[in-house]
């Protein structure tokens, strides 16, 4: 009877949990549905706000509250939370909200786990040592979820400090060939979209945010803001300080383009200088070894079969 009552437990629990997701999922599609078909207001020229491109409004109530409890950031920005994961990929207004779900439901989820785990096991833990286990899951649960971003983040910031010379060698074809600096970012995110998404996608954004009203420089300081990626800084601020100046945006592409490409030989020089330092490792391990074992094993044997006898007889 006990093991019939835990496993009607977990069925039951889990039969509650589908159909909460399918209620949330449902009311999340019809909310949808019915903010497509609903008109929109025209948006004034003069607006300036933060959710100039993409409202920024969640639409369901639970996922509101939390986000209404979570940390602001500085004046009327995005949170450091928001920032973070918009740098991973996840730029939708509710991930924070489903970020922090994720991790309260891990961290308690894992614990349960183990304690529904331990009236099925033959040999369940007790005392300190189920404590102890109860803790780490916990832990565990609160810090794969950071770990996965920030892995997302280092991956996708890689990304796109590999894609970037494409994307701006294309652009200075796209400038010297007559096109304006807010033409050249849009047909560059058409045109890199296959093979560079992630680029792409930035580049899409900041036209996006041109033709919504936004200057240039604003984009561009929010695009350095948002990446977190050298090349994409040092652009930024070239692009900014000619506007300002007024020097010839051709010239300066040209230049940032042919430094950049040096930059990156000059990267891949030095990886390849590391190659014999890291062969060292190996080396030493596996192949020094196996020499020293091949030159002394002779004299060794030697020694075994004439002078070991010769020392027993006296």
């Amino acid at each position: 009877m006990g093991m019939l009552a835990i496993v009607l437990q977990i069925l039951l629990f889990a039969l509650v949990m589908g159909v909460a997701w399918v209620a949330i999922r449902a009311a999340e599609q019809g909310m949808l549905l019915r903010r497509r078909m609903r008109v929109r207001p025209v948006v004034e020229e003069t607006s300036t706000a933060e959710g100039l491109i993409k409202s920024s409004k969640i639409e369901n109530r639970a996922l509101a509250w939390i986000q209404a409890r979570l940390p602001t950031g500085s004046g009327k920005g995005p949170s450091r939370l928001s920032l973070t994961l918009a740098e991973a990929g996840f730029e939708a207004p509710s991930a924070a909200s489903w970020y922090v779900l994720i991790r309260i439901a891990t961290a308690v989820g894992l614990p349960l786990l183990l304690l529904l785990g331990q009236k099925i096991s033959p040999m369940p833990l007790t005392g300190l040592k189920l404590m102890i286990g109860t803790l780490v899951l916990c832990g565990f649960g609160l810090v794969v979820p950071a770990m996965v971003v920030d892995l997302r983040v280092a991956d996708r910031r890689q990304r796109i400090e590999h894609q970037f010379p494409d994307a701006l060698d294309l652009m200075v074809v796209c400038v010297e060939a007559g096109l304006g600096v807010d033409a050249a970012f849009v047909r560059v995110s058409q045109e890199i979209a296959p093979s560079h998404p992630d680029i792409s996608r930035e580049f899409n954004r900041v036209s996006q945010e041109l033709r919504a009203g936004r200057s240039r420089s604003d984009a561009l300081r929010i695009m350095a803001e948002r990446v977190h990626v050298d090349a994409l800084r040092a652009f930024a601020a070239l692009m900014i300080q000619t506007d300002s100046l007024g020097a010839s945006i051709t010239q300066c592409l040209r230049s940032y383009s042919s430094e950049l490409r040096e930059t990156r030989f000059l990267k891949g020089e030095e990886k390849a200088m590391r190659i014999p330092v890291l062969l060292t490792m190996p080396l030493v391990a596996c192949i020094l070894p196996v020499i020293i074992t091949a030159l002394l094993l002779p004299a060794g044997l030697d020694v075994a079969h004439h002078l070991l006898p010769a020392l027993k007889r006296h």
